[in-house]
């Protein structure tokens, strides 16, 4: 690509392990700068969002370390996995992420469109190059040096895989990161309560489990339920353990269920993408292709467990960016003086 002047290439050296936050870490170390912003490189962020970040910095106390602006799929008509994708980034980013912020718990950091103050990145030892998801690593070790991460009403649009093959590489390389996070996160449990205290705690073991633990079992639990269902029907308890029993059920049914599709009507909302309500049926099935990319990075955490799962970009046929510049671009042509 031909860059402007204002750009700089660093080339990282060669070496093991290529990954990015390798690559972030050569970086580190030439910033020049008070903040620094991550964002993948087919990103397209809101155009005044390096200033809001800028500003949300000094007006905040030091501890506020990372800001997450909220990212939002830019081909939503290229598939139904397009479509997917932008409901679970509707509730991630829209619900989910400024709830934890506003409790002052750590998010989950996405990998793009995050905001830092670079002293402090230099204070914590940059990322983990050996974490294939590290910015959820990097989230969680901020809370334990005693920063927080906050939400920025920003927007960046980012390009979604399309293709099945594309989602599962992708899918099993995040699952593979959540997992070595929560390898390295549990290696000393006495010394994490120490650093976060006993709630952020029990809330990243709760978040983690439901990206490691849970994934893999899904198929197992919905074949249970719907085997229970057809041999036996709905509870009919008899006793005050089957009545228990039968609650505990009901409540992983029901609101387990009804959480995913509330937390997700939320979001859509949020985003104003209620006409995506047709595809939220579609979310059960999109949960066990989740479980298949987790089996697939358990496969490769044991097997490769650094490798690097590259995600084709490019490939977008229904971007609303490059919709705009395209007629951006038409709409200057056609005010242009003849001869220019």
């Amino acid at each position: 690509m031909r860059l402007p002047p204002t750009y700089e290439i660093v080339v990282a050296p060669p070496g093991s392990p290529r990954t990015k936050p390798r690559a972030l870490n050569v970086a580190l170390p030439l910033l020049r700068g008070q903040f620094v912003a991550v964002f993948d490189a087919e990103d397209a962020p809101s155009a005044l969002q390096l200033r809001e970040a800028a500003e949300r910095f000094l007006r905040e106390p030091r501890r506020l370390a990372c800001l997450q602006a909220r990212l939002t799929i830019d081909n939503i008509e290229d598939s139904w996995l397009t479509r997917m994708f932008s409901i679970e980034y509707a509730s991630l980013f829209d619900v989910l992420n400024p709830g934890t912020a506003a409790l002052r718990l750590p998010p989950p950091l996405g990998g793009s469109s995050n905001h830092f103050r670079a002293d402090v990145l230099h204070e914590v030892c940059g990322w983990d190059a050996w974490n294939v998801t590290e910015d959820a690593d990097l989230g969680l070790r901020l809370a334990r040096f005693g920063y927080r991460a906050g939400t920025l009403p920003s927007h960046t649009q980012e390009e979604a895989p399309s293709r099945f093959s594309a989602w599962l590489t992708q899918r099993r390389r995040w699952s593979k990161g959540w997992m070595q996070t929560l390898i390295t996160l549990s290696r000393h449990p006495r010394r994490l309560v120490a650093e976060v205290g006993a709630i952020n705690a029990g809330a990243l073991v709760l978040m983690l489990t439901s990206l490691v633990l849970a994934p893999p079992l899904w198929p197992f639990l919905t074949a249970a339920t719907i085997y229970e269902l057809a041999a036996f029907g709905l509870p009919h308890p008899a006793t005050g353990l089957d009545f228990v029993i039968a609650a505990l059920w009901a409540s992983v049914v029901l609101f387990g269920g009804g959480s995913v599709i509330w937390l997700s009507l939320l979001g859509m909302k949020r985003r104003k993408l209620l006409g995506l309500w047709p595809f939220l049926p579609l979310l059960f099935p999109y949960y066990l292709m989740m479980s298949a990319a987790a089996w697939a990075a358990l496969y490769d955490l044991i097997l490769r467990p650094h490798h690097w799962h590259k995600t084709e970009h490019g490939l977008a046929r229904s971007s609303r960016h490059n919709m705009e510049t395209i007629a951006a671009r038409a709409a200057a042509a056609r005010n242009a003086p003849p001869g220019a």
